[in-house]
């Protein structure tokens, strides 16, 4: 039997890139993302790669929209063995005090109780199942300090205490939980911040030893390495994808 993954953000980006991936392994997909046209796309491209999907449209900050797609995943395929908790938004890159309220409490809410909510409802069909394996979407921003994405750093430094903090609960249940910190990549998401900003553009190019921005398809390879059976002893970590961006802070 095909095994399944939910991946979050879907529509686009590193999840869009990681579902192609996880196809061509034969992994049945299930994309949730707000954006109907993009979670379209990805489910195109996963039917071309060979396997089966289906697409959800959902708002991650909200508690009941992430149990929906979580009762539809194991409504028709039964089980929930691999989970991208991925879906984020940046920010406009105001500075911290220059930003609104409302921002602040829609990035929280995406980022952060979108990625609580899914780790909640999916961990617990995961254990009841036996086990499973999850990667969170930290961010270089969830490893060290960085302008302009205050509000953004607090969300992806906790994703990586969620991160932790779930494998020293749940690790003798079967559950491996990792995430991925990436530098600056080239996502739509990223593209669109380097627009609204693009004097930080130049800065993070030139601060990457590799001078050049990293590919939603590198770091698809990285979760889904981690994501499957290849790496069943890695567990509670957060891996760096970055270029070398952070290696020296």
């Amino acid at each position: 039997m095909s095994k399944v993954a939910i991946i979050t953000g879907g529509g686009s980006g590193l999840g869009q890139a990681t579902a192609v991936k996880l196809a061509e392994k034969g992994i049945n997909i299930v994309i949730v993302d707000i954006s109907e046209e993009g979670g379209q796309e990805t489910i195109d491209l996963v039917k071309k790669a060979g396997s089966d999907a289906f697409f959800v449209k959902a708002d991650v900050s909200k508690a009941d929209e992430v149990k929906k797609y979580v009762d539809q995943t194991v409504e028709k395929y039964g089980t929930i063995d691999y989970f991208f908790n991925n879906a984020g938004i940046s920010g406009s890159g105001k500075q911290f005090l220059d930003t609104d309220i409302d921002e602040i409490e829609t990035i929280v809410g995406i980022n952060m109780l979108g990625a609580l909510y899914g780790m909640h409802y999916v961990a617990d069909v995961m254990v009841k199942n036996g086990g499973g394996s999850i990667v969170n979407t930290s961010s270089s921003a969830g490893v060290i300090g960085q302008s302009t994405v205050v509000t953004y750093s607090a969300t992806k430094h906790g994703i990586v205490g969620m991160t932790k903090s779930m494998v020293a609960e749940y690790a003798k249940d079967g559950l491996r939980v990792n995430a991925v910190a990436p530098g600056p990549t080239e996502t739509p998401m990223v593209k669109k911040y380097f627009e609204d900003n693009p004097e930080m553009k130049e800065s993070a190019e030139q601060g990457i030893p590799q001078k050049r921005l990293g590919t939603p398809e590198e770091v698809a390879e990285l979760v889904t390495f981690l994501l499957t059976s290849d790496a069943p002893y890695i567990n509670g970590d957060v891996i760096r994808i970055d270029g070398g961006f952070t290696s020296t802070k």
